[in-house]
């Protein structure tokens, strides 16, 4: 491993849609970090969205999930833990020299091919956001606490709500 990588990597992508910039949930900026809501800018968003929101079902997050799998297997990336939500993902992971937007645009990669294999409403649409969110995990209790956060307190935020 490069001694100037992270431990790991907490990973988010949204579903289509989902999440847009000005959401009343609260949003990042990929420059400014956290934002406050701004409902105007979310309808600017939202008229501009060239597909309807399509949720992921339990059928849909098992193969997202499975494909997640398959692709750190497959890479020898180390998955701690992932969780996929209803209108968001969360994964993380440690991927020794691999740039972290490679990482991510190859797990959204793999999961949308999985996707659009196994559900037709995911043929000729979007399935994802652009982009994501990484954060560097440094020390083995930030990978602890991001594992509980994936695997047990996003029951709790409710925000599995488009």
């Amino acid at each position: 491993m490069n001694p100037t990588s992270p431990l790991a990597l907490f990973i988010t992508w949204t579903v289509y849609g989902t999440f847009l910039p000005g959401d009343a949930r609260g949003w990042r900026h990929c420059a400014r970090g956290e934002q406050t809501p701004r409902p105007k800018l979310e309808k600017w968003n939202r008229d501009r969205l060239k597909h309807d929101i399509v949720l992921l079902d339990t059928s849909m997050q098992e193969t997202v999930e499975s494909a997640i799998n398959e692709i750190c297997e497959f890479r020898v990336w180390t998955l701690w833990a992932v969780g996929a939500r209803r209108n968001h993902i969360h994964v993380v992971a440690t991927a020794p020299d691999y740039k972290p937007t490679i990482v991510r645009d190859q797990m959204k990669a793999k999961a949308t091919r999985e996707l659009r294999e196994s559900f037709g409403v995911w043929k000729d649409r979007s399935v994802w956001s652009a982009k994501g969110d990484i954060e560097f995990l440094d020390t083995e209790e930030e990978i602890e606490q991001c594992v509980i956060y994936v695997t047990e307190a996003q029951d709790r935020k409710n925000r599995d709500l488009s």
